[in-house]
């Protein structure tokens, strides 16, 4: 029971779930288990199933995507108090990114199904979660597009 109210506890600290009553994060908290991450260990891999999501507790993770002829790039680094994936929320549930950790890493895993199913039991409860990741993957779009015109903007264009 301490790890669940240890969860709970943190997920509260994280603005990310900013708005979420204490019932919502007790419920959240349910769903989640700790996990620990050595440098420079894969969580996530581009087009395989988004079964969780994670809230990362300390450490830093980076976004990467391939870029064809160029390799891999950074996206975005995140870091404490900040969420990791969001396509477990639509269908097919296959990650859009690589996600590596830079450093070791703390984190909470959340059981993408057992969420899923919280949100169609509490729509109120879904609702005010999909508020919560809206604003992170509006985060991460911004994010890529400001990569992606720093890696192709300093390019002339050929006339």
């Amino acid at each position: 029971m301490s790890e669940i109210r240890d969860i709970a506890d943190a997920v509260a600290r994280s603005p990310a779930f900013a708005g979420l009553s204490r019932a919502q994060i007790d419920a959240l908290a349910r769903c989640g288990r700790d996990e620990g991450v050595a440098a420079g260990a894969y969580l996530l891999r581009e087009q395989l199933p988004a079964e969780c999501f994670y809230l990362l507790r300390s450490g830093s993770v980076a976004l990467e995507t391939n870029l064809p002829g160029r390799g891999s790039i950074v996206i975005e680094t995140l870091h404490a108090d900040e969420l990791l994936g969001w396509s477990w929320l639509f269908a097919p549930y296959r990650w859009q990114f690589d996600a590596r950790a830079v450093h070791p890493c703390s984190l909470v895993s959340f059981d993408a199904a057992r969420v899923r199913t919280l949100c169609e039991a509490d729509h109120e409860f879904g609702y005010e979660l999909m508020r919560c990741f809206a604003q992170c993957i509006v985060e991460r779009l911004q994010a890529t597009r400001l990569q992606l015109l720093d890696v192709y903007g300093t390019h002339p264009a050929s006339v």
